[in-house]
């Protein structure tokens, strides 16, 4: 039995079948031709990130095949800002990514330990210390990166280029003002 007040025991939308999602949308009155109100849409919106949120979680979108999975989240985007960014002190990469520097510290521990990340010396300040891909970890983000992007092409393969391109425009963009809105702290 559920303890949290916003969680029930049988919710008519809980179903991940099509059919549910579907059904989970509000109805469009006939002949509108505009679709949903401003806020039956903004409901449906809510209702479709919450079932994003559950199904990317239970399927981490890990990826296809062999690497499917074997890469949580927090180590796959701390890697794929070293990739990006190059060697980057623990407070620069807390402030890239939107998190504290515990957090970094603690999260990157393990990738040290692994051989995915390099602590070095800061080539300015060699009192200082960066985090570094190691090719270790450069070869494994690769691995996991494929089949992630193997995943996406087989979830969007009936959709356009363009599709996907508006799709990842606004899922950007969401992302975006979701980070906005947290950091201005409301």
């Amino acid at each position: 039995m559920p303890t949290h007040p916003d969680m029930t025991t049988a919710h008519p939308y809980d179903e991940t079948s099509e059919a549910s999602v579907q059904a989970s949308m509000p109805p469009t009155p006939p002949g509108s031709g505009s679709g949903p109100g401003p806020d039956s849409l903004l409901d449906a919106m809510q209702h479709q990130v919450a079932l994003f949120a559950r199904r990317a979680e239970q399927t981490r979108l890990g990826g296809v095949g062999q690497a499917r999975n074997s890469m949580d989240r927090a180590a796959y985007l701390l890697l794929n800002r070293l990739d990006q960014d190059g060697p980057t002190g623990v407070k620069a990469l807390a402030a890239g990514m939107g998190i504290d520097s515990s957090t970094v510290t603690r999260q990157v521990a393990p990738l040290v330990e692994s051989g995915l990340v390099k602590r070095t010396s800061h080539p300015d300040d060699g009192r200082a210390v960066v985090l570094q891909l190691s090719p270790r970890g450069a070869a494994r983000l690769e691995q996991v990166r494929t089949s992630r992007r193997e995943l996406m092409a087989l979830l969007t393969q009936e959709w356009s280029e363009d599709e996907q391109a508006v799709f990842c425009e606004l899922l950007t963009r969401f992302n975006q003002a979701l980070s906005d809105f947290q950091a201005s702290g409301s």
